[in-house]
């Protein structure tokens, strides 16, 4: 993170929301950084790397899934998506393909304002739902997690990295191995997105943990209890 006053990229090829989108984070605090479209967002990132960019799903030109999908990396800036769509099957796609959170447009920037400071806020977290815990890797079976670039690695596979829902779910599992955690429990372990959308989805999230993890998933479904991580963790 850019030191005590992090850097926020809005990309929206709406000039008038992009300026009062950025205008009013300034007014709060935040140093801010804009971009019409990929190609300038290219170059800002170029010149200085923004600790989260605030990403419009529908643009001309190169759409937003496509910007999220060769952006999200490991150490790479936390995104919010902005859609005009606004229905919840676009919530999740933006989520499945890895969003940290996801508003609808036009949106209240009060709210996103407070939706930007929580995502920071986890980012810097350092314990809290497994993130500290057990040091920069913790291992299960073949498997670790890098605590550190947020991605887990199969002894036989390259390292897959892991969304912030996904990685704060799969934290919550470690911290309490062998037992079984409710949809209640893994709500609260990936909170700061919304919890609505987050409730509908959190079946995806833990589909997409189990396609990361590969064969022999230790995720277990209990049924009309929750899931069930099996093996035993430790930490180095």
């Amino acid at each position: 993170m850019n030191g005590p006053n992090p850097l926020i990229l809005v990309v929206d090829d709406d000039a008038d929301l992009r300026t009062l989108i950025t205008d009013f984070l300034r007014a709060n605090g935040l140093r801010v950084e804009s971009a019409a479209d990929g190609a300038e967002m290219d170059a800002r990132i170029a010149a200085e790397r923004p600790d989260l960019i605030v990403l419009d799903l529908m643009m001309p030109g190169e759409d937003g899934l496509s910007i999220l999908r060769r952006v999200r990396k490991p150490g790479g800036p936390a995104i919010i998506m902005l859609s005009a769509m606004g229905e919840d099957t676009d919530r999740i796609i933006g989520l499945e393909v890895g969003a940290d959170d996801y508003l609808p447009k036009p949106c209240n920037p009060r709210e996103l304002l407070a939706r930007i400071r929580a995502v920071l806020r986890r980012r810097g977290e350092e314990g809290g739902n497994g993130i500290g815990a057990g040091g920069a890797v913790r291992r299960f079976g073949p498997w670790t997690l890098d605590i550190v670039q947020r991605e887990v690695r199969r002894v036989d596979a390259p390292p897959a990295p892991l969304t912030d829902a996904e990685f704060r779910v799969l934290a919550a599992f470690l911290d309490r191995p062998q037992r079984v955690l409710s949809r209640d429990q893994l709500i609260e372990a990936g909170k700061g997105i919304d919890s609505d959308v987050f409730d509908r989805a959190i079946d995806v999230t833990i589909s997409r943990l189990r396609k990361k993890l590969g064969p022999d998933d230790p995720i277990r479904t209990i049924r009309n209890e929750g899931y069930m991580f099996t093996l035993r963790v430790e930490g180095e």
